[in-house]
């Protein structure tokens, strides 16, 4: 029975610190002054491509600047909405401390291969194939595709092959840039070598580059790499070596 009692006595007192909990934790805050705000990145990247006065600016051009404001003002949604208008960012986490403090974490996009197509137009496609713009901040070192290139073929195919390439250590550091030709044949220039590698439609790449490396590694590597100015990959289950002039 003590113990019965015991028991709904603790209940009791629970329920009313959950009760005194959220009022002081909930009301408290709302009655604050921000005094502080912050901009954080979530990784060691987001910095590269922009800086804080950047995202300072969106945040500024909306009127969502927290600084000064009673907490209960503050509206971390639009905060967000606004530095997500920055289409190098990702994500953006806007949260309040309990010090009443507005704090921000953002993270840039990925990008993993450069577009320069011939109609002027030079953006990224990050990791989950959307279109990412330049940085005045810096340049990634990444494989560039250049020639006739739509964003549709950019953010489907191109960008398959480019993940391809990302995830494999000798072709990520080997091919340096990749032209696009009228049909969306594919043209590849090696870092190291004079040749320019023709790989067709990006059908069946991976076998194509495997066959191109047993060449590499039981041909080329005996006859010298600079025989040869062009490796045709097109043709099923061969490697066809020409001096010819493209």
């Amino acid at each position: 029975m003590i113990k019965k009692i015991l028991i709904v006595i603790g209940l009791c007192l629970l329920a009313g610190y959950i009760v005194f909990a959220i009022f002081f934790f909930e009301s408290k805050p709302k009655e604050m002054i921000c005094s502080n705000f912050s901009i954080e990145s979530m990784d060691s990247t987001t910095m590269r491509f922009i800086n804080v006065d950047d995202i300072q600016k969106y945040v500024d051009k909306r009127n969502l600047n927290p600084y000064g404001k009673q907490v209960k003002e503050i509206n971390t949604d639009a905060i967000e909405k606004a530095i997500l208008e920055n289409k190098i960012i990702s994500k953006a986490e806007a949260f309040i401390t309990d010090k009443g403090d507005v704090r921000v974490k953002i993270q840039a996009k990925e990008p993993i291969l450069r577009i320069m197509s011939d109609n002027g137009a030079d953006y990224y496609i990050d990791r989950d194939s959307t279109t990412m713009p330049l940085s005045p901040h810096f340049t990634a070192y990444l494989p560039i595709a250049t020639g006739s290139i739509k964003q549709k073929f950019a953010r489907t195919e191109l960008y398959q092959f480019a993940l391809f390439l990302r995830d494999n250590e000798f072709w990520n550091s080997q091919i340096e840039q990749i032209e696009v030709l009228p049909g969306n044949e594919i043209v590849l220039i090696p870092r190291v070598g004079d040749q320019k590698i023709l790989l067709g439609k990006l059908i069946n790449y991976e076998e194509k580059l495997n066959r191109l490396l047993v060449f590499y590694q039981k041909g080329l590597n005996k006859i010298g790499w600079n025989n040869y100015t062009v490796i045709n990959l097109k043709y099923d289950k061969q490697v066809v070596c020409s001096k010819e002039k493209m």
